[in-house]
């Protein structure tokens, strides 16, 4: 199965009542909330995530560090494109932008991120 969501912005209780097997797939458009603060709270979230019973790809949002820039991820090859994983999350699955990739028999073109209409507020005072 795949389920498709987006701008959870680290409130995970939608996904709390569902019932996922290993080979579910959740994908996750933007704004999950995992790498937004790249302090322990980030953590946590991983933490809860990593122990739902489903794969989260997540596509990378306008509020989040993109994965690339953080040495815990490194780049594999996934789902026919390349991704950024986490070694202790390893259902945490990050999308690289611009991979085109096949889950489920369906082709995927990744492209991540968008303008904030919040952005000048957001760099004025420091947030991602």
């Amino acid at each position: 199965m795949i389920c498709i969501t987006g701008d959870m912005h680290g409130d995970f209780s939608r996904l709390y009542n569902l019932e996922f097997n290993k080979d579910d797939i959740l994908i996750a458009l933007g704004d999950t909330g995992i790498n937004y603060y790249l302090n322990k709270y980030d953590i946590e979230n991983k933490k809860i995530l990593n122990n739902l019973n489903i794969k989260i790809f997540s596509i990378r949002g306008n509020h989040e560090e993109r994965p690339e820039n953080i040495n815990t991820y490194k780049e594999v090859e996934m789902f026919g494109g390349k991704v950024f994983i986490e070694e202790e999350y390893p259902n945490l699955i990050f999308a690289k932008d611009g991979e085109i990739y096949n889950i489920d028999n369906k082709s995927i073109l990744v492209i991540g991120g968008a303008y904030s209409v919040d952005k000048e507020y957001r760099l004025l005072y420091g947030h991602k």
